[in-house]
């Protein structure tokens, strides 16, 4: 698992121990539904179309690097989150965000729809729909582990550096991410 801006925020949340569950619902069961798709076969109707698959590619460049160049603003400027109950996000504002991240990323649709649709399509008939629901499966693992693991990082993300660090690795791998989407 690659940690993309939808993983980036889940992470962030997690450290802040704010609004897990209902964050982890609608990432886990939203991969599912693209998944589902996927598998269904709309990856291939988006492979064969050059256009769509050129704008979702570009637009899933632009996206990742205006998410790469905000993270790599917070490193530059020492950012952070606080950490203490009175910085906490509404529930409708982290919902909002993560519905953004999950449905605005084009990069969410080449990973899901394109690349695991693709992948489950090469398993016959039947075998593409167990492998859609391994996948969804470990969708799920994924991001309440990723929302629920993140507390045991929180001693180290009360010092700023940590903060600086994790969003200096967010903006590279967001960079890397557009850039490859760029080269295909």
């Amino acid at each position: 698992m690659a940690i993309g801006a939808q993983n980036s925020f889940v992470l962030r949340q997690g450290i802040r121990r704010e609004h897990l569950l209902p964050i982890a619902l609608i990432c886990a069961f939203s991969d599912a539904l693209l998944i589902g798709l996927g598998v269904a076969g709309l990856g291939v109707l988006i492979q064969q179309n050059a256009l769509l698959l050129g704008v979702t590619q570009y637009a899933g460049a632009g996206f990742l690097l205006i998410y790469g160049a905000l993270a790599g603003r917070r490193a530059w400027q020492g950012e952070q989150l606080a950490l203490e109950p009175n910085g906490r996000v509404s529930l409708a504002s982290a919902l909002a965000a993560c519905l953004g991240f999950t449905f605005l990323n084009p990069h969410v649709y080449l990973d899901t729809v394109v690349l695991l649709g693709a992948l489950a399509n090469q398993r016959g008939n039947m075998g593409r729909w167990f492998f859609g629901a391994g996948a969804a499966f470990s969708s799920f693992v994924w991001f309440f582990g990723l929302a629920y693991g993140a507390r045991f990082l929180t001693p180290l993300f009360r010092k700023p550096m940590a903060w600086r660090v994790l969003d200096t690795c967010i903006a590279l791998i967001m960079l890397g991410l557009a850039t490859s989407l760029l080269l295909q």
